[in-house]
């Protein structure tokens, strides 16, 4: 296993947005192979005040959006969440998120997340998916033609998915700040999305599991 990434961004922690309603089941495959990757996992929140997610879990944020900044972070990972569509309130996520590629530190959203990233424009020159082409079409977005039907999709650092995806957003994640070599990240992808009982051996070998 290879738990490096890049030389420049080696040793930061990689950001976890957290905010009311977000969807717990989508981002669980990434930080934990991350955090058992030895990379450091911060939740970032509105404020440092609790939040709770669509399965009830009260989670303390480490720290407040307004005090991240992209050179201090690996990545920002943005869940999906009902808030991303019921209200204007995600947006300043989806604008710091603007803020890390700019700075070319990359961004992952999934499910509602990446309609928050349509309607900031980030979308409209880079490839990227979601649940359905239609759901980002809603935004008025620029960007349609860019849209790739797959599980999940990467340009110009920004990782994208729908809600249906974890393990392909996971898969995607690991593999931007290269914590498997691409003979464990495909046996872990097999593992855990196929059910490839033959992956195992090659994660257990690997000192991945």
């Amino acid at each position: 296993m290879n738990a490096t990434t890049t030389t420049a961004r080696h040793g930061k922690p990689v950001h976890l947005a957290v905010y009311d309603t977000l969807a717990d089941w989508e981002t669980g495959h990434a930080t934990a192979q991350l955090a058992r990757a030895g990379r450091e996992i911060r939740t970032v929140g509105p404020s440092t005040a609790p939040v709770r997610s669509v399965g009830g879990l009260r989670i303390g944020p480490d720290l407040a959006l307004d005090d991240l900044r992209p050179e201090d972070s690996a990545l920002l990972i943005l869940p999906g969440a009902d808030l991303w569509d019921a209200s204007g309130d995600l947006a300043p996520f989806a604008r710091k998120a603007g803020e890390f590629l700019r700075a070319g530190v990359p961004v992952a959203a999934i499910c509602g997340a990446t309609a928050g990233l349509a309607r900031e424009g980030l979308l409209d020159d880079r490839d990227h998916t979601s649940a359905v082409s239609f759901y980002l079409a809603a935004t008025g977005y620029a960007g349609g033609g860019r849209y790739v039907e797959a599980d999940a999709v990467t340009d110009g650092g920004l990782v994208t998915a729908g809600p249906t995806e974890p393990v392909a957003f996971a898969r995607e994640i690991l593999r931007l700040l290269g914590v498997y070599d691409a003979e464990v990240l495909d046996a872990w992808y097999r593992l855990f999305h196929d059910s490839d009982a033959q992956a195992y051996e090659v994660l257990e070998k690997a000192g991945a599991l």
